[in-house]
């Protein structure tokens, strides 16, 4: 009898575990839909001014993270060519120090250049960028550090690529996805290349982990009753069943 309460009782302690999960699993895909549906309303927005040097002390990434910005200024010299792997093939990466008529500087990505291309000359005169709002990529890829005294580079790292190229009064947190230029085909670099993606496969975690809930229920009201069965009959509740 003993064993078989405590093969239900843990039973029961599991089903609640595996319940509990399923419920934040189902939390966390109502957070992911408020993201999504966040992020899609920043890109279709109408473009803005990004964050200016008032601001960056206390930025949050979350919130300017791919908000659609729009600036008028001039590119400096100098760029950094960040290795990328995109649906075009494997290349780079163009970063590029742009100095807005606000007077300070945002990098910008203008975009990608397949390995053996090289990217057309940056304007010259006052032009506007217009972009997504991208968070810096700190120290480099997943295996691979930045080595800025070589010149390789496997992320977007605002501080050390700003520092490399000499550019100054550099917003420190974040740099711009350039939108791919109208009217400029076969232009490089290629802009417009954001892939902006959130997986969501939070209710199919959920039902897993309610289907693992209902598994461990079953078996242990399973070892329960057969528990139960293969029990020998009480011989004192037999006397008491036996008539005079």
């Amino acid at each position: 009898m003993g064993a078989r309460l405590s093969a239900l009782a843990c039973a029961l302690v599991l089903c609640a575990v595996l319940v509990s999960l399923g419920v934040w699993q189902l939390e966390r895909r109502e957070w992911k839909r408020d993201l999504i549906a966040r992020v899609d309303a920043r890109i279709a927005a109408a473009p803005a001014a990004p964050p200016g040097p008032a601001e960056w002390p206390t930025l949050s990434d979350s919130e300017i993270e791919y908000k659609h910005v729009i600036m008028t200024g001039h590119f400096s010299d100098g760029d950094a060519l960040v290795q990328a792997v995109t649906a075009r093939g494997g290349g780079f990466w163009v970063v590029a120090p742009f100095v807005t008529d606000a007077g300070f500087t945002v990098l910008v990505n203008r975009g990608f250049v397949p390995a053996d291309r090289r990217a057309d000359p940056r304007p010259a005169d006052e032009t506007v960028v217009t972009g997504l709002v991208r968070i810096s990529e700190l120290g480099g890829g997943f295996l691979r550090s930045n080595r800025p005294e070589a010149g390789r580079w496997y992320s977007r790292d605002v501080p050390a690529i700003a520092e490399t190229l000499g550019a100054t009064d550099v917003a420190p947190s974040y740099f711009v996805d350039a939108d791919a230029r109208p009217g400029a085909p076969g232009a490089l670099p290629i802009g417009g290349l954001t892939v902006v993606s959130f997986p969501n496969s939070h209710l199919v975690y959920a039902l897993t982990w309610f289907a693992l809930a209902a598994m461990a229920l079953f078996a242990g009201g399973l070892v329960f009753v057969k528990g139960r069965a293969a029990e020998p009959d009480d011989p004192a509740r037999r006397g008491r069943a036996t008539p005079a």
